[in-house]
């Protein structure tokens, strides 16, 4: 009963802390140093933008709604980035499939300059992406690295036709990392390559944003493994390993051990079959490394699992030969659980607090390994050098020696009569 109480505090935290985040403004004001780049353009609006470190400023003219200079910048940080997109789409769901955009483009040589291009679902496939005009009036394009700073920044002023609507503006955003000529190469598949969108209100800077539900489940999922399968697993390994000896728990270790195992299994179950929805519900990325690994745990930490029923006997001969599996398996399926997170992590790309925290767990772990290890073979090394007594009666006035007179006598005297 406390082990489930407790299992359900943590599953449901998270979930808690998704519904809070449910309506949260996502509007974060621009860095400094880009704040002084856009007042030099006259733009007095300045966000950043929610996936890939792009930063967005604005600014609407104040004759002509449909008129705004727009800035899109990205910290370099010593990164070979080639170009650098924006753009509008006028469907319902922002989106890449028809986009109108401007990609500015740098060159090898340290040339640049931008141009705009129409993106169809024939991109999408993989068709080249050639300049094209399209229907948003473009003017004032520049592409700039801006060495001070170390900014990479893409300025235009845009005239939108009547079919957009400035309070709800569909936009996309998007860096790459080749390019040849004036064709832009296919940017990188990562998540937050694919949820660079969301729909703008220029007026005030709020968005909202398709797929922000997934994302918000995505470190649902991350959060319950790695306090589950990355924590609990661990630590109910720990305590079958060393609490027998040298500290000795009694009985406790045991209900211990099975406690962390099973808060560890439900909790990572439940991120489990969260990953798995999020997997089926994507079309546009699939991580089969991470699924085949996931599915592997799954798989053998419920073996595992099973074993609190199902094992055999204490007094079965073949028992030896399964504590020698359930032991190795264990380990095995710490190491693919570790390699697994790490994945996952790369995958999400959240900030390093995830990774610090993990390398955090990892650590304490380790360092707890480390001591009862040396506790155990210090212990077990001194046991070993002391002087073991004969448990047979040494010989003495009451313990005559074996094959003596009295020995024999006495002998004698306790057989039974025939």
């Amino acid at each position: 009963m406390a082990s489930a109480a407790v299992t359900s505090f943590i599953v449901f935290t998270p979930f808690f802390f998704l519904i809070l985040n449910k309506s949260a403004a996502h509007y974060i004001p621009c860095s400094e140093s880009l704040v002084e780049i856009a007042q030099g353009k006259h733009i007095s609006h300045c966000k950043k933008l929610t996936t890939l470190g792009v930063e967005f400023g604005w600014e609407v003219s104040k004759h002509d709604e449909r008129q705004i200079d727009i800035l899109v910048s990205k910290r370099l940080n010593n990164a070979e980035m080639m170009w650098l997109a924006w753009g509008v789409n006028p469907q319902v769901r922002p989106q890449m499939v028809g986009t109108r955009a401007i990609i500015g483009i740098r060159q090898l040589n340290g040339s640049a300059g931008a141009k705009t291009y129409n993106i169809t679902a024939d991109t999408k496939l993989g068709c080249r992406l050639q300049p094209s005009e399209i229907d948003v009036q473009v003017k004032n394009m520049s592409l700039d690295y801006v060495a001070s700073f170390d900014y990479l920044t893409l300025h235009a002023t845009i005239v939108l036709p009547s079919i957009y609507n400035i309070s709800r503006l569909n936009h996309v955003w998007q860096v790459g990392y080749g390019a040849q000529g004036a064709e832009p190469a296919m940017h990188p598949t990562a998540l937050q390559n694919f949820d660079s969108t969301e729909t703008i209100d220029l007026k005030n800077g709020s968005a909202q944003h398709v797929g922000g539900f997934e994302r918000r489940l995505r470190k649902v999922h991350g959060v319950l493994n790695i306090i589950g399968w990355g924590t609990f697993l661990p630590a109910g390994v720990i305590i079958a390993r060393y609490f027998p000896y040298p500290l000795e728990l009694g009985a406790y270790r045991y209900h211990l051990h099975v406690a962390c195992q099973i808060i560890g299994y439900n909790l990572g179950v439940v991120g489990w079959s969260i990953g798995l929805w999020l997997g089926q519900a994507s079309k546009e990325y699939k991580f089969k490394v991470h699924r085949i690994f996931s599915i592997f745990i799954f798989t053998f930490t419920t073996l595992q699992v099973l074993a609190l029923r199902w094992k055999p006997h204490k007094t079965d001969d073949y028992r030896k030969y399964w504590n020698m599996y359930h032991h190795f398996l264990g380990y095995a399926l710490l190491a693919v659980i570790s390699l697994n997170i790490f994945h996952g992590i790369d995958i999400l790309k959240p900030d390093h607090s995830w990774k610090r925290a993990y390398v955090g767990i990892l650590g304490v772990f380790g360092v707890i390994v480390t001591a009862l290890e040396i506790f155990t073979w210090a212990k077990y090394l001194t046991e070993d050098k002391k002087p073991k007594t004969d448990p047979r009666p040494r010989p003495g006035p009451g313990n005559p020696k074996p094959g003596s007179g009295r020995a024999a006598a006495a002998a004698a005297e306790t057989q039974p009569p025939t």
